[in-house]
């Protein structure tokens, strides 16, 4: 069976990345999927610091390191800080790009957002896109750019948009297509 992990960038309570990582999730799993919901929160890592290698290396980089390998599929809803990823993507991505093996070899990457304006979040993935491919992820893709806010998803946390719901579809084939899950 096909296995999937989702994360979001964004650990405030209320973010629309975080509906955004659940929603996937769920469609993943209607395609039959099974799916594994990260909260990054639960994985304490300092801002990198070579200093602290090879003796202090967290074990939450080392536990997530071993969870992407371990997964086909990851779907990343990444909101946009300053034109940019945010700085707990920045972090994660540091960490997990120094384990060995690379947690970055196995799994097809999706990423995704959402932002209050048309394209922010569209920035932001162009960052991610260009950061995990170059630590060698596969990156399915479909852009998928979820903004302005406030006409994509309704009080209840629904995606709306039909454009939206497309491009969702869309990934979730796009990610059980090219995983390399039985």
């Amino acid at each position: 069976m096909t296995t999937a992990l989702t994360l979001s960038g964004s650990i405030r309570r209320g973010s629309h990345n975080r509906q955004l990582q659940q929603h996937v999730g769920h469609k993943l799993s209607e395609a039959g999927v099974a799916v594994t919901a990260l909260d990054l929160a639960d994985f304490d890592m300092p801002i990198f610091n070579e200093d602290l290698e090879p003796d202090n290396v967290p074990a939450a980089a080392s536990r997530l390191a071993e969870m992407f390998r371990t997964h086909d599929v990851i779907f990343i809803a990444c909101p946009e800080y300053n034109g940019g990823i945010t700085p707990l993507m920045v972090n994660t991505i540091a960490w997990l790009s120094r384990q060995r093996p690379s947690p970055f070899r196995h799994a097809v990457f999706g990423i995704g957002g959402v932002s209050s304006g048309k394209y922010g979040t569209i920035w932001a993935q162009s960052h991610l896109r260009d950061s995990l491919s170059k630590i060698g992820a596969l990156v399915v893709p479909t852009l998928l750019g979820i903004g302005p806010v406030e006409q994509a998803i309704d009080a209840d946390g629904n995606f709306i948009e039909p454009a939206t719901t497309r491009k969702i579809d869309q990934m979730v084939i796009e990610l059980t297509h090219f995983s390399r899950g039985v």
